[in-house]
């Protein structure tokens, strides 16, 4: 008799554990993955490889930054600028940190920001990214490549988190004036047809403001990094966002329950470490931004 009972101990365990672990594999399958300006931690930053490589790993999302040049086109770039940690002048010489803002983004043409390499250099923060020379790409140009890739690989159109990275001191200086730099992005949205496929991101609530009035049919993420409850604001924003996009660490119980009763998807950003990613998707979040989602992607398959 003793023996029975544990043979059915044993068996109602395995069979707790295997339900528990399917669990969370629906759970972590439904999340949606998105790749940090590409994959980060593996290649150079809001580059082409770096999108198709995050495709390749498997991503739901590619998540980027947009900045504007002299001439109006639509660029794919974290800062305005030309980063001295990782960009350097057509002489290949590393743009100085004391000089960077002089590599006004917004005061080159397109044709002359394709001279400076933005990924030969090694990453301070990134040393495992692979090497290679890429220039800052336009978004047109991006969103091609990928058409490209998922039509010659059969695989299905990934989703775009669309940052317009505007700053009210910057305008007119480092990027157009604020209802320009919306009508710009969305132009290229439209005509590359991707109002189906994509959100707009911003830390700035009148970007947020003009995108829900010029396109309201494409959803918008609110980014947070104030320590303000989510009500706050959302009451300063003036409208309800499809989105509420925090720095992973603002994430308590609080916040689950007040997205969950909004009807809002939780969506935070950037988990790199290991323990964190694990940590954040036993939330119940909806997704999850990352430099290194294949880290994210292997808690699927665990």
């Amino acid at each position: 008799m003793r023996t029975i009972n544990f043979v059915l101990c044993m068996l109602i365990l395995l069979s707790s554990c295997t339900v528990q672990k399917s669990t969370n594999a629906k759970m972590f399958t439904n999340i949606d993955i998105q790749g940090h300006r590409g994959c980060r931690g593996l290649l150079p930053e809001n580059s082409i490889p770096a999108f198709i490589k995050a495709l390749e790993l498997g991503v739901t999302t590619l998540e980027l930054d947009l900045a504007v040049t002299k001439d109006k086109v639509v660029v794919i770039s974290h800062e305005p600028w030309l980063s001295h940690e990782f960009c350097s002048d057509p002489d290949g010489k590393r743009i100085e940190a004391s000089k960077e803002k002089e590599f006004n983004i917004y005061g080159m043409s397109f044709e002359a920001l394709k001279s400076y390499d933005c990924g030969s250099l090694p990453h301070p923060r990134f040393p495992n990214q692979q090497l290679m020379r890429v220039y800052k790409p336009s978004l047109s140009e991006m969103i091609d490549s990928v058409k490209s890739y998922c039509k010659n690989n059969n695989k299905p159109l990934p989703h775009f988190n669309i940052e317009i990275k505007r700053e009210a001191e910057y305008d007119g200086l480092y990027c157009p004036p604020v209802s320009e730099f919306c009508e710009l992005v969305l132009k290229v949205i439209r005509e590359k047809q991707i109002e189906q496929h994509c959100n707009l991101q911003s830390f700035d609530w009148e970007t947020l403001r003009i995108c829900h009035k010029l396109a309201p049919e494409i959803p918008l993420a609110m980014l947070v990094e104030n320590n303000l409850s989510p009500q706050e604001n959302l009451d300063k924003l003036g409208f309800k966002p499809q989105i509420y996009s925090p720095y992973f660490k603002l994430i308590d119980a609080n916040l689950l329950e007040w997205v969950k009763k909004q009807d809002i998807k939780l969506i935070p950003w950037t988990v790199n470490e290991a323990a964190d990613i694990e940590k954040i998707l036993k939330m119940g979040v909806d997704g999850i931004i990352s430099d290194y989602p294949e880290r994210v992607l292997s808690k699927r398959k665990d």
